[in-house]
């Protein structure tokens, strides 16, 4: 009997996976346990659906995130803070400075997580930062920190 997953089951498979099931574990053990549906037109079509809903939402993401790299290509963000001699900056730029500066000069809304910063910024001077949006895209900011 041909079954549809509604959640993943070891060793069987995934959620939304059309899978050959007996028909004694089809009826006593997933559909009791609402763990999988038959697969006839019906829920056929409705998973059909559901598929194309997700692909259209995953690629409507993606064009947002490219479009909002673009913008962040272009940008250059001055950040001022106090320094000491030597150009060492008391405290340091750390990924949510960067992300709350974003949204307060640009409007744009960027995750703290996404900024990709391998440690805090203790010096003066340009910085590129990368800003991973989405798979696959990934943002270069230009940072200026001066004192």
């Amino acid at each position: 009997m041909k079954v549809i997953l509604l959640d993943n089951i070891k060793g069987v498979g995934k959620k939304d996976q059309i899978i050959n099931a007996s028909d004694g574990y089809a009826r006593n053990f997933l559909f009791p346990k609402k763990l999988a549906v038959e697969a006839n037109n019906e829920n056929l079509a409705k998973l059909k659906a559901q598929n194309e809903s997700k692909a259209f939402k995953k690629e409507t993401e993606k064009n947002e995130a490219s479009q909002i790299a673009e913008k962040i290509n272009k940008i250059t963000l001055k950040i001022t803070v106090k320094a000491g001699e030597n150009g060492k900056i008391f405290g340091g730029v750390t990924a949510k400075e960067i992300a709350e500066s974003l949204k307060n000069e640009y409007k744009i809304e960027i995750d703290k997580k996404k900024v990709a910063l391998p440690e805090t910024i203790k010096n003066i001077g340009t910085y590129t930062v990368d800003i991973k949006l989405y798979e696959g895209i990934v943002a270069k900011l230009q940072v200026k920190i001066e004192a």
